[in-house]
């Protein structure tokens, strides 16, 4: 039992570890109107999201394949592109910077990132369920809170 928790935290640590360098972790201002009025800036940390001014836990979960950043950022999928997701939580009603609730009335529990050069792209998701990032699931999804566009 003492070996299982042991090796749970040395996967976590790594986890931990790889994502603190992750293309995606530091400080991003809004790039539209749209994202400067309902999150101002963002920071993403190794285990904290800061939006505006208030912070939430971040998990950081595992990489996302070409396809799927592609599914949900309409980025291209042959220009080698990869992503992150994380579990957060943002409780529902959080106003942000502008005064609006980011996904209304429904828990963020999952953020999808992709980074492009100086270009930052987010998508929130509330549910329980883990994201399904492929075209038909996301065209379709209830969970897709909002996407936003940031710049450093």
């Amino acid at each position: 039992m003492v070996a299982a928790a042991a090796g749970g935290i040395l996967v976590g640590a790594v986890c931990g570890a790889a994502q603190a360098n992750a293309p995606d972790n530091g400080r991003w201002r809004g790039a539209s109107n749209q994202t400067v009025t309902m999150t101002g800036e963002i920071t993403i940390a190794a285990t904290r999201l800061t939006i505006y001014t208030t912070k939430f836990p971040l998990i950081p979960l595992r990489k996302l394949t070409p396809v799927e950043v592609s599914a949900v950022f309409e980025a291209d999928v042959n220009a080698g592109i990869s992503g992150n997701l994380y579990s957060v939580h943002v409780p529902p009603g959080v106003f942000i910077a502008g005064g609006s609730p980011l996904c209304g009335s429904e828990v963020i529990k999952w953020m999808a990132t992709y980074v492009s050069g100086r270009t930052l792209r987010v998508a929130f998701f509330s549910g329980d369920d883990t994201p399904v990032f492929t075209f038909d699931a996301i065209a379709n999804s209830t969970a897709l809170c909002a996407t936003y566009v940031y710049t450093r």
